[in-house]
């Protein structure tokens, strides 16, 4: 099973425009200015800014970045046999 990522509000509703794979991925849609994704895992004192402007984001909106399972996808194939 695998995790994606979002965002919760103050109320605990998950925001669905905010849905990614990763943390970071999240995070840039959250900031309003673009950063580049290269750079935010290449240069730590870029990441820092990013970080910063993040951490102001979220709490000036009262958000914060989650973690959660993805639901079992059903497989085809498997279920009940029709029999004729």
């Amino acid at each position: 099973m695998s995790a994606m990522w979002t965002v919760k509000d103050s109320s605990g509703n998950v925001l669905d425009a905010y849905i990614g794979a990763a943390r970071l991925d999240v995070g840039r849609k959250v900031v309003s200015s673009r950063y580049d994704a290269f750079r935010l895992h290449v240069s730590s004192s870029y990441r820092e800014t990013f970080e910063r402007a993040l951490m102001q984001a979220l709490d000036r909106e009262r958000w914060q970045i989650v973690r959660v399972r993805n639901r079992p996808r059903a497989r085809r194939g498997q279920g009940t046999a029709i029999s004729h």
